[in-house]
Order: C-alpha cells, then structure tokens, then sequence
C-alpha cells in the first residue's frame, strides 16, 4: 500500500517538473481505483485505495502550493470536488460524492478538504488522468499532452497533460516563450 503512495508522489513530482508547475495553479485528476486494483474502470471502487492515493498527491500538491480538482465519475456527469478559494466566482452545485456516485476519490477529496464544493467545471492548468477517466473537458485550452515516466500508479495506467495559451496573430506574430 505504501508503493501507491510513493507512486501517486512520483506522479506528481514529474508532472510539476514537466508542466512546470507554479504556486497557485489548478491541477485536475481523474482516478478509477478499479483500474489502480486491476479491474474494469468503474466495477471495483475502492475507498481504501482512494485514501492512499488521495494522500500522496495531496500531500505533494499541499507541499509545492498547487490548488487540486478531483473529477468524479460519470454519475456526477464529471462535476469537480475542489476547495471553495480556487473557484470564488463559480456557481456551485449541490451534491456529495459517494463512493457509487462521484467516485471513492472524489468522496475522499470531499471528506478532506478544509471547505470542498462541487463545480461542474473548471479551466485546470494541468492533469493527471489515472485509468482513462477523461479528463481533458476540465483542461483550459490549449492541452498539451506530458509523457511521464512514472505513468502507472498500481495497474492504472496515467496519462498527463499541462496547458499553454492560444496561438494568435499568425507567422510573423511574436510570442512570449515564459508563456509556453
């Protein structure tokens, strides 16, 4: 169980360095803890798995200062669990996820943050996506897919991705490298 903490960690350090993190930014996951435990993605939730998980990236998102979105399941139609002061101006909806119905990670975002909503949407400056979840809906424009190395957390395969503005203005514009 440990190795799933120190996975979720890895996956977090790597996507920092590789998106290029900042305090501040929004960083969305999508988990099934049925594919972390090797079944069909939504079969097999796991609360137990999603604490562990939960915890690793929490506890790395807490210490470089990342604002954290977990995206439930299809029940929710992928509606987002996050903290109150990352989305001040967002119109809130009234659930709370379950285990059955949100996902067990979302159910344990809800459970932990100090004051959790639940937004149908929102613009992340980057993801993580363990088990195929989707969740590119919740990525500000333009996506921009990270190969990581550390891309499995139990039998979960992950998928990473950081955003970047828009191109504008065409061939002879010039662009802001910072920005890329």
């Amino acid at each position: 169980m440990n190795n799933l903490y120190e996975q979720a960690t890895a996956v977090m350090r790597e996507l920092g360095e590789k998106a290029k993190l900042k305090a501040g930014d929004i960083v969305v996951v999508g988990c099934s803890t049925s594919e972390i435990i090797g079944s069909k993605i939504g079969t097999n939730s796991s609360p137990d798995i999603a604490g562990i998980v939960f915890s690793g990236i929490y506890d790395y998102a807490n210490k470089m200062g990342w604002q954290l979105a977990f995206q439930c399941c299809e029940h929710l139609n992928r509606a987002i669990v996050v903290e109150k002061s990352a989305v001040l101006n967002a119109e809130i909806v009234n659930v709370v996820p379950q285990p059955k119905a949100g996902g067990s990670m979302a159910t344990q975002a809800y459970k932990h943050f100090n004051n959790p909503v639940v937004v149908e949407e929102i613009k992340a400056d980057a993801g993580i996506d363990i088990g195929f979840t989707l969740i590119g809906m919740h990525l500000k424009k333009v996506a921009v897919p990270l190969r990581l190395e550390n891309n499995k957390i139990g039998e979960a395969t992950i998928l990473a991705a950081r955003t970047r503005p828009k191109f504008i203005g065409g061939s002879r514009a010039a662009y802001n490298e910072d920005l890329l």
